[in-house]
């Protein structure tokens, strides 16, 4: 498996809407995308304006192929205009990932 972590500041207000857009991406995007996983966002504990992304593809081949689609490319633009700024993205392979 591989994945990515990302660090996103969203604009004052935005946090709705960042997290419908995740929804949005799941209900729509998933369902054409070979290998999504899972994906989690998380509020930031020790600073609440910062949210935590996780993602999980089940292959680093089915990840870049997302990356490189111009479908993705179209939704990530509509999550950067609700940014402050670039996200940090952190990738790497998977070593464990469990569900209940």
């Amino acid at each position: 498996m591989f994945g990515t972590i990302a660090l996103l500041k969203p604009r004052a207000g935005t946090e709705a809407q960042v997290t419908a857009l995740f929804d949005q991406w799941w209900a729509e995007r998933a369902p054409r995308v070979k290998g999504a996983v899972s994906s989690t966002l998380y509020r930031n504990l020790n600073n609440p304006a910062e949210l935590m992304l996780a993602v999980v593809f089940d292959s680093r081949e089915n990840y870049e192929a997302n990356a490189n689609d111009p479908a993705q490319g179209e939704w990530y633009g509509k999550l950067a205009a609700l940014l402050e700024g670039e996200p940090r993205w952190i990738d790497g392979d998977v070593l464990n990932h469990k569900h209940a």
